[in-house]
């Protein structure tokens, strides 16, 4: 085997259809592309969702639903991961920082403990909301639900 005499296998390159060249190729004057019409000309691409002039899918449904812009999405953290996370690290505060240092949450989430699972550990929780039954559990297991408020970016830790 040399350089030389390398070529493809047969059937696997197929040579492009040259368009234009003359009425002698049988694809000259209009290039396959039919007469006049936008298609025919250069520069041509149909817009997204174009549907040949009948009314668009997108626009024949109609409208519905809502956007609430005063919307808060909480990141729900459960009971069970935090005494996981409290046995893990043998901390006896469990705030952002520590969550995100773990993995649970990213460094911009709101967080609501929720009250599934059970703490047996004395942990103070630093979050932006509870749920009563996650409050009832950490307060029975001798620990406390501090409050944080979400202003602007930043946190600020208010008792509960």
């Amino acid at each position: 085997m040399k350089l030389h005499t390398l070529k493809p296998a047969s059937g696997s390159v197929k040579k492009s259809k040259r368009v234009g060249r003359g009425p002698g190729s049988g694809k000259g004057g209009t290039s396959t592309r039919g007469h006049k019409g936008a298609k025919s000309r250069s520069g041509y691409s149909k817009k997204r969702g174009f549907e040949g002039g009948q009314m668009p899918l997108q626009r024949r449904l109609p409208k519905f639903g809502f956007n609430n812009p005063n919307r808060v999405d909480y990141k729900a953290i459960n009971l069970d991961a935090l005494q996981a996370l409290a046995e893990k690290t043998n901390a006896s505060q469990v705030d952002l920082a520590l969550l995100a240092a773990n993995g649970l949450i990213s460094k911009n989430d709101t967080i609501k403990v929720l009250g599934r699972g059970e703490v047996s550990a004395a942990i103070e929780v630093h979050a932006h909301a509870f749920s009563a039954s996650a409050i009832a559990a950490i307060e029975k297991a001798g620990g406390k639900a501090v409050v944080i408020q979400k202003a602007h970016g930043n946190t600020s830790v208010d008792a509960q």
